[in-house]
């Protein structure tokens, strides 16, 4: 048997007080003792009501797309026989609004980007490792930079290690006889 509207209604008003607990930083086990059930069932609860809000969200939003898609369509109909009777204004109008359309469904095909390397020829990028991602970035505000060779094993995180690096093997210097 199914529980009844007012039991939702109470379980709906405590995942929504839950999350609230849960965002002001108070553990499953905190939030557990408060209602009083076990914290295996808060933690549950928890999961519960974020997949419901993240449901939600999703419904919210392919609804606004059907509704928009819906006026989209009504527009493009209403200038779809002018257009095709050669009507210029129309056809750019019909072309916006196909190009709305396709948009608002994922539709556009993604562009390719090329990043311009020295003397304006592409710059190889092939595995998209972080160090060869971190070599391109230090190249890419350079004038006439050449491309550096790439190390994947190289260790881009952080430009001071090297001054630091240096400073050391400076200070050894200074130590010896």
């Amino acid at each position: 048997m199914p529980p009844s509207k007012a039991k939702q209604a109470l379980v709906a008003k405590r995942r929504s007080e839950m999350l609230i607990m849960k965002i002001q930083g108070r553990t499953s086990a905190q939030i557990g003792e408060h209602f009083g059930i076990s914290p295996a069932t808060a933690r549950s609860d928890l999961r519960r009501a974020i997949q419901k809000a993240r449901d939600m969200e999703v419904h919210d939003a392919e609804l606004y797309r059907f509704i928009q898609g819906s006026r989209l369509e009504t527009l493009l109909r209403g200038v779809w026989p002018d257009a095709s009777d050669g009507d210029l204004k129309a056809g750019e109008q019909a072309r916006k609004y196909i190009a709305d359309l396709t948009e608002l469904f994922g539709l556009k095909v993604p562009v390719r980007t090329e990043i311009s390397g020295p003397d304006g020829g592409a710059i190889p990028f092939s595995s998209g490792e972080a160090a060869e991602v971190m070599a391109l970035i230090d190249i890419s505000d350079r004038d006439n930079a050449e491309i550096p060779a790439i190390d994947p094993d190289a260790d881009y995180d952080d430009e001071d290690d090297e001054s630091a690096q240096e400073t050391d093997d400076e200070d050894d210097s200074d130590d010896s006889p």
